[in-house]
């Protein structure tokens, strides 16, 4: 079964970036370009008016409203559309801003062509994609809480516990495979799987979880 077509928003102060983005993503015939940005104001005016936006291809810095004001404002008024930050911001206030603001994912400029396209597909279905640096904050935020809640729910298996591990230990989906000798489909589809069966949201709830149970 052929996946649907994603249809994006490149929100970008820059007319290169979003050019370069058009570019890399011509050949992928699962996403369509719907609507280009240059600012925050623009893409929650865009939003309002073409319901059929899937993702919002989102950065942080530009003039006249910025990435994070315009993610919270889409939180706030319950859009139907998920948000993947594409930034050069590594900071760790940024990425945990983001995370509160409803994005679903966080990928940095200097990423691959692979890494954009399995980023726009993960968050167009429900599923969190962060890079290396937004996934060591996400665990630096969690681990420097005193205490934290325990989830509820089934147990994981030991291989799900090995790559859970793994993901604490800020391994890429790709590392995580050749380590296991898996393929990468299968890192995903065992993230899926533990994000169900424990409750979470996203990759925070899972790093909750792995450090509640003690799988560090």
């Amino acid at each position: 079964m052929s996946k649907s077509v994603v249809q994006l928003l490149i929100v970008d102060d820059h007319k290169i970036v979003r050019d370069g983005i058009r570019s890399l993503l011509l050949d992928h015939d699962d996403i369509f370009i719907q609507a280009e940005a240059s600012n925050g104001k623009e893409a929650l005016e865009i939003l309002k008016s073409q319901a059929n936006i899937d993702v919002v291809l989102l950065d942080i810095n530009m003039p006249i409203m910025d990435g994070l004001t315009c993610a919270q404002k889409i939180k706030e008024a319950e859009l139907d559309v998920k948000v993947l930050a594409l930034t050069m911001l590594k900071e760790d206030q940024h990425i945990r801003a983001m995370v509160e603001f409803g994005a679903s994912g966080y990928l940095l400029k200097d990423s691959g062509e692979d890494d954009l396209v399995n980023a726009i597909h993960a968050v167009a279905d429900g599923r969190p994609y962060f890079s290396d640096e937004a996934t060591a904050a996400l665990l630096r935020q969690f681990i420097s809480k005193k205490s934290v809640e325990p989830v509820k729910g089934m147990e994981l298996t030991e291989r799900e516990k090995d790559i859970l591990k793994l993901i604490t230990n800020e391994y890429t989906n790709v590392e995580i495979s050749e380590k296991l000798f898996i393929s990468v489909r299968t890192v995903d589809a065992h993230r899926r799987n533990m994000m169900e069966k424990i409750g979470a949201k996203n990759m925070a709830g899972l790093v909750k979880y792995a450090l509640e149970k003690g799988i560090v």
